[in-house]
């Protein structure tokens, strides 16, 4: 093991010992097998939204600072965890999640042996985990729990999605994460409105630019 690696591990363990109030500690953990998988989990410009994203819309802050952690209420922390090439930092991570606060773990991971969401579950549990393919060919990979090993999972790509079950998981016992849901889920019937209103009004050529 590197001595990279194996101070990882000692700040997760170390942090994993101190009593912190629930303030003070990431919600939510966003992890992921490789940087690679950046764009599916966090969102890109070019592309699809993320976890990251979802959760940036509705209030969260990254927390980038066990020390010096984020005035905001609800927070997320990432991390890249590979299951294959770094079995021990995975081990670390998900044995000390709920001793650091974490309530809900998110984990992608891409190929045909995508196993961090599974194995995250496992040693996890029973905190709740929401595995995310990052690619089509990952999606039997993580889906495929035995029964009594639960894992949630979202469809390949939409790491969005799992960001916002998470939320709906905490606002069971946050009623402003639930306010916050709503207003969320008010402004998406919003536009659906508007696009709806502005192409009836307009007719089907002009609202796709053909005049």
């Amino acid at each position: 093991m590197t001595d990279e690696l194996d101070s990882l591990i000692g700040t997760l363990e170390t942090e994993a010992s101190r009593d912190r109030p629930p303030e003070e500690t990431p919600e939510i953990g966003i992890i992921m097998g490789s940087d690679s998988d950046l764009d599916v989990m966090a969102g890109s410009e070019e592309g699809r939204p993320g976890a990251y994203d979802a959760l940036t819309e509705l209030g969260f802050v990254e927390q980038t600072s066990y020390d010096e952690p984020p005035e905001a209420r609800f927070t997320f922390e990432t991390y890249v965890v590979s299951a294959h090439r770094t079995p021990d930092l995975l081990y670390a991570y998900a044995e000390t999640a709920a001793a650091r606060g974490l309530d809900v773990i998110i984990a992608g991971a891409g190929g045909k042996s995508a196993d961090l969401p599974n194995m995250t579950a496992s040693i996890a549990y029973p905190l709740p985990v929401i595995g995310v393919p990052v690619q089509e060919k990952s999606v039997d990979s993580v889906i495929g729990m035995p029964q009594g090993a639960p894992l949630v999972a979202v469809d390949a790509g939409k790491s969005f999605n799992a960001a916002l079950s998470a939320v709906q998981m905490l606002a069971r016992q946050h009623p402003d994460l639930e306010d916050r849901l709503r207003a969320y889920h008010e402004d998406l019937q919003a536009g659906v409105a508007d696009v709806s209103r502005d192409l009836h009004e307009r007719g089907t050529p002009d609202f796709q630019g053909r005049e």
